[in-house]
């Protein structure tokens, strides 16, 4: 056994792989190069947690704004902390996104990431045991086409990550006018049920095809290593325009 196979099956022994970096292949730096092509100047980054996705924008050299939203009051002050430093980062003021205003509880998970107004399935429990449920949180709950407005500018092309573990649907319910100003989105969605209410993965790129938007890369996401099962995914989406066509 080679010196580089026996280390990295050491390093397999305690969670961990080290595989070369190209940077034209990472999944980061494939978005970024989508948001060139599609001219985007602002990422809605929904369902922020503690801010991963958008440090991994900026660390894929996307220079454009991001507009971060987070309902745990626990994972917001992480978030409200990390962007600090980043003029061109902003947090909206802690609250969840769905189809109407008002208030909603927040079942709040042990692994924070999991949290999610839905109740979790037992699929999704047992695949993950540390994602269930530990406490819950009441929460200001608010539309996109309400609270867009203040955020974002007419001249300004948009692009939507929605993470919000099951709820996509309703965020998606709530924001009928600023997705007509939305170019380009990533949206998680299950393959399975695993929060229930969930709209799955080919309801739901059926019901965005018919929007105007065309499939441009998936991500995989959530396995369960019992089975080996892909569980969850990004499909990362935009909207068909007739000079894009041909790339």
């Amino acid at each position: 056994m080679s010196v580089k196979r026996f280390a990295r099956k050491c390093l397999w022994r305690v969670g961990l792989d080290v595989r070369r970096f190209d940077p034209r292949s990472s999944e980061a730096a494939q978005l970024v190069r989508q948001l060139f092509v599609h001219r985007i100047g602002v990422v809605f980054d929904v369902g922020a947690n503690t801010g991963q996705f958008a440090q991994q924008l900026r660390d894929a050299g996307f220079v454009g704004r991001i507009v971060s939203f987070e309902p745990s009051t626990a994972a917001h002050a992480t978030l409200s902390q990390r962007s600090q430093n980043d003029a061109d980062w902003s947090v909206a003021p802690r609250m969840a996104l769905g189809d109407h205003d008002g208030t909603v509880t927040l079942n709040l998970a042990g692994n924070s990431a999991s949290s999610s107004i839905l109740p979790m399935l037992p699929l999704h429990a047992r695949a993950a045991p540390e994602s269930r449920y530990v406490g819950s949180e009441t929460v200001d709950l608010h539309t996109l086409d309400s609270v867009s407005p203040q955020l974002v500018t007419d001249s300004e092309r948009i692009f939507l990550k929605l993470d919000v573990q099951g709820f996509e649907s309703k965020v998606l319910q709530g924001a009928e006018q600023f997705l007509r100003r939305v170019s380009g989105m990533q949206i998680e969605l299950s393959l399975v049920p695993l929060y229930d209410g969930e709209c799955l993965f080919h309801p739901m790129l059926r019901c965005l095809e018919e929007r105007g938007y065309d499939l441009w890369s998936v991500v995989p996401g959530f396995v369960d290593p019992g089975t080996g099962r892909l569980l969850q995914l990004d499909a990362v989406l935009f909207r068909r325009e007739p000079a894009l066509s041909a790339l």
